[in-house]
């Protein structure tokens, strides 16, 4: 599982989520649920956005993490 590291790299930048929100061109509940890794998808638009705001390759914005049933849904049968 792939997620957004937006909010480790505002604190790392001492910016703020509202910070980010004003300099971002998207609704806030979509903004929201972005940041908070409740989406399943983000326009590419939006990632080029976030890494020219926050200054840092676009590979920066992820980290891959492993969930519990992960491992088991990309095996071939």
């Amino acid at each position: 599982m792939v997620r957004l590291r937006v909010l480790e790299i505002l604190k790392e930048q001492n910016h703020t989520k509202y910070w980010l929100f004003k300099q971002m061109d998207l609704s806030y509940q979509n903004f929201n649920r972005m940041v908070m890794n409740e989406t399943r998808s983000i326009r590419f638009e939006n990632l080029d956005a976030l890494s020219s705001i926050l200054n840092c390759p676009i590979g920066d914005l992820f980290e891959k993490i492993s969930a519990p049933d992960e491992e088991d849904s990309y095996k071939i049968p």
